[in-house]
């Protein structure tokens, strides 16, 4: 007994290769939807309308579980399929991308399975697109959606194709997309009933995915779009304090540039700024720190020092959309460029490249009497790296203190007819202060 998967479009029998139309024909089980069956009303061989695959995989295994107990001898005994009988299961597109494949092979046993695969519905949508798709990033309608989709919108990956169904409709990607408010802008396709006659694709807007209704069987395609960030900011609209991350531009395989709204609120509080400070901002990624204390106080000045140059040109680039003079972009690496900048009243560490130890000398021979040192920490070796530093430096210069704000965040996220939390990384927010003597 062979087990036949066979892989189908909505082109029905006539988008079969011969070879696989041959499988079908020999079929003495033909296993699918009322769909796929329906493709089929000449055959005369056994029928399921498949409901449950699972139901359906524990009788295929009773079959094989009988064919399996036959002697070489008894011959007389009748049995539900001979081994010359052919099980073909009709599937959507390709088995093996997101389809019942996977299912099958962990089922069933691999030597009585075989594959022919249909083109999948996102190959169809990249070529009705006409766009490469060998680097695109795939999310399918079951298992983790929300997490995976969340996760490649936050790297802003460049390519996108979303499987919808009648559960995951392109309005809950819609307001996923809304929700997370980020800064990485992208044109939407819809590619509907893909390989029928009433086949359709068409651009739509955020507004007309939660407006419109599409079919069920349906590919979404997001694109980024190319340069990001080129829409002008209206500053006046901005809030005072806590700019929404989605003002900042940054990099999109980098979405540790920018420090989170939540998280950035807090560090400004622990900095206890005033009017006309010195700034320094450590491994500054985007600049949004920077951006956020000197929209604040126009007065100081704040240095972006960040080692990378993709961080480098989203500093600069952020500045000059929010149309800063009192941000000053340094790029090079700490502890070693530090010596070279005015002297900090207020220092902000957001990334050391693995040389906080280094960089945290040189930043207490540098800060002004009076000063603090925030750090957004998220890694437990360098809160240790933190403490082992703050006990050396206190045994020998008693003036020094800190303390530690642990934050774990969530924002929520509206996902269908549910309301869900999107975890922010947890970060540990350490404030080490120099006390005037």
């Amino acid at each position: 007994m062979i087990i036949h998967v066979v892989g189908i479009g909505l082109d029905g029998a006539s988008g079969l290769s011969e070879s696989a139309r041959q499988v079908v024909e020999r079929a003495a089980l033909l296993v699918g939807s009322d769909r796929h069956l329906s493709y089929f009303p000449q055959l005369s061989c056994e029928r399921w309308v498949l409901a449950d695959l699972m139901t359906a995989i524990v009788e295929i295994r009773r079959w094989l579980a009988q064919e399996a107990d036959l002697e070489p001898d008894a011959g007389t005994l009748e049995t539900p399929m001979s081994s010359s009988q052919l099980i073909v299961i009709l599937v959507a597109g390709d088995p093996l991308f997101y389809g019942w494949g996977k299912l099958l092979i962990a089922q069933l046993p691999a030597e009585k399975l075989t594959f022919h695969p249909h083109v999948s519905s996102v190959q169809l949508a990249f070529n009705r697109l006409q766009i490469p798709w060998q680097d695109a990033h795939f999310v399918g309608s079951q298992g983790r959606y929300f997490e995976e989709l969340t996760a490649k919108l936050k790297l802003g990956v460049e390519k996108i194709a979303v499987l919808a169904d009648e559960t995951h409709t392109p309005a809950v990607l819609a307001n996923l997309v809304k929700a997370l408010d980020l800064p990485t802008p992208y044109e939407f396709w819809v590619c509907e009933n893909l390989g029928a006659a009433q086949e359709r694709v068409s651009r739509k807007s955020l507004s007309a995915l939660l407006g419109e209704s599409f079919a069920p069987l349906s590919v979404v395609v997001m694109l980024r779009e190319s340069p990001p960030g080129t829409e002008p900011l209206d500053l006046e609209k901005l809030p005072l304090l806590g700019i929404p991350d989605a003002a900042f531009i940054g990099c999109g395989d980098k979405p540790g540039l920018t420090v989170e709204r939540e998280v950035r609120v807090l560090v400004l509080a622990q900095l206890a700024l005033q009017p006309g400070q010195v700034v320094w901002d450590v491994g500054a990624g985007n600049g949004s720190v920077s951006i956020e204390i000197a929209r604040l106080f126009p007065q100081s000045e704040v240095y972006a020092i960040e080692q990378t140059v993709f961080g480098t040109s989203a500093i600069e680039f952020n500045y000059g959309r929010f149309g800063l003079q009192n941000v000053f972009s340094i790029h090079g690496t700490a502890p070693e460029i530090l010596h070279r900048l005015r002297p900090p009243h207020r220092i902000f560490i957001g990334g050391s490249g693995g040389g906080l130890t280094k960089i945290l000398g040189v930043c207490a021979l540098r800060l002004l009497p009076g000063g603090s040192i925030v750090l957004a920490l998220d890694a437990f070796e360098d809160i240790a790296t933190v403490l082992s530093w703050m006990g050396d430096r206190v045994r020998r210069e008693p003036h020094w203190s800190y303390r530690i704000v642990q934050v774990q965040l969530s924002r929520s996220v509206a996902g269908g007819n549910s309301t869900r939390f999107d975890a922010l990384r947890p970060v540990s927010i350490v404030t080490i202060d120099r006390h005037l003597n």
